[in-house]
């Protein structure tokens, strides 16, 4: 354990794993002197398994996986063993709660095993059947009737109670993210939700302080998280995305998908500009037929009235939060679907609030900001400094990428032996591990 401390503290690096419904990623990371993320290696592939954040068929899953970690490997030349993977999806639900606990000891200070034990009774809540609470987030504390404390550690009390944002998942679809990971030979350390990824790697101190919207557009489902003193404050997920764009491209314009998707991203644009008028771009006919010739206005009014919807549903979210007024630094636009040619515009005019597309770079060494450049890598950079997170507040559990060997002795840990406040992926993974172990 002290070797991975070590290691950790001169050059160890974390991998993120996102499984998107249009691509997978594999980032490769490290810390430099400075402590800036040094990337040393990525790798993508289609996402042929996943429709809005759930695994529809294992193989294909698995298949990609395996396709994005091989290059990774290449690039970098290093093993990929232990990852933290992204989960997302519709399934995803979001609710708050409070708790309390009445202490022993008045003499005794409030310390870090009374706020566990608080948190820990959040992931004991009943849920709908099928769901499991996956992130317990405390928003403020009370100390006997005390209320507004951010941190009670050091504080005399009796009653300590505070309010949680608790987010769920679907136990099925946790079970088979786990499963498509394990069969493509990979050890999935912990798994974060994509809002949280994405909003490390993009966001700054200011904006996270005094109140931010962020918009992460995927393939299949847009992700929204708010925050406001430095916690998060409301999360949803939309079941719409870039995909849904381009099936309305396809059937708008009738045109094949492929055909579709390239006119999105060479010629789309969310807002329709004067500049446009009268410019028309042809396509290639299929066997003998004719040319097509396509109107970019027509194009752009396609794109914007689906971009204005997915809008007004994420108003909406910042509406029902109750902090729509508080957002003082506005929206932040990432992830692939935030590409799209005056996106950042009609947000701003729907909204009224300032806008800015988020790259992930806010945290990269001067030598790597050319290589993930794109707002479709903030998830994959953001799980990386998550598992740098992880590794700071779970020093004892930290396990660094090693020989197979290795991995087989921690994985068959007798139960009395496991953590009491265990992850998610530890809870699923001791539910269905002579399932895990038949498919293996």
């Amino acid at each position: 354990m002290e070797e991975n401390i070590q290691e950790l503290q001169t050059g160890a690096y974390m991998i993120g794993l996102d499984i998107g419904t249009t691509k997978i990623s594999v980032m490769i990371g490290r810390k430099n002197q400075y402590g800036k993320l040094e990337i040393l290696g990525t790798g993508r592939a289609v996402s042929n398994g996943v429709a809005r954040g759930i695994v529809s068929n294992i193989d294909k899953t698995v298949e990609s996986i395996r396709e994005a970690v091989e290059e990774a490997k290449q690039k970098s030349g290093l093993e990929i063993d232990d990852v933290f993977v992204g989960i997302a999806g519709q399934h995803i639900k979001s609710l708050q709660h409070r708790g309390e606990i009445v202490r022993d000891n008045i003499d005794i200070e409030i310390d870090k095993a009374d706020i566990d034990k608080l948190k820990s009774n959040m992931f004991k809540l009943i849920t709908i059947p099928g769901e499991e609470v996956i992130h317990v987030i405390p928003q403020e504390y009370t100390v006997d009737g005390e209320d507004g404390i951010q941190d009670p550690k050091g504080m005399a009390g009796v009653k300590l109670e505070a309010n949680f944002h608790v987010i769920t998942a679907q136990v099925g679809a946790v079970r088979n993210i786990m499963r498509c990971v394990e069969k493509a030979g990979l050890n999935p350390r912990e798994l974060i939700l994509e809002p949280f990824a994405s909003a490390v790697a993009t966001l700054d101190e200011d904006e996270l302080r005094e109140g931010v919207a962020l918009v992460d557009i995927g393939g299949g489902t847009t992700d929204v998280a708010l925050f406001l003193d430095n916690i998060i404050r409301h999360t949803a997920v939309i079941p719409f995305g870039g995909n849904i764009i381009t099936k309305d491209i396809k059937g708008g314009l009738e045109i094949l998908e492929k055909q579709a998707e390239l006119l999105k991203v060479k010629f789309g644009s969310a807002m329709y500009t004067e500049d446009q008028e009268n410019v028309m771009v042809s396509i290639p006919g299929l066997r003998g037929r004719p040319p097509k010739e396509i109107a970019v206005k027509t194009l752009s009014e396609i794109i914007g009235a689906r971009y204005k919807e997915i809008i007004d549903l994420v108003y909406h979210q910042i509406k029902i939060s109750g902090y729509e007024h508080k957002l003082m630094t506005g929206i932040v636009l990432t992830g692939g679907g935030s590409q799209i040619r005056n996106l950042k515009q009609l947000v701003a005019f729907v909204m009224g609030k300032e806008t800015r597309i988020g790259l992930p770079n806010e945290h990269l060494g001067a030598e790597s900001v050319d290589k993930v450049v794109s707002p479709m890598y903030s998830t994959g950079v953001g799980l990386v400094l998550k598992g740098f997170e992880y590794a700071e507040q779970h020093p004892d559990k930290i396990s660094m990428p090693k020989p197979k060997k290795e991995k087989d002795t921690v994985v068959e840990q007798k139960p009395e032996e496991i953590p009491s406040e265990l992850s998610i992926v530890d809870r699923i993974t001791q539910i269905f591990t002579d399932d895990v172990k038949k498919t293996k």
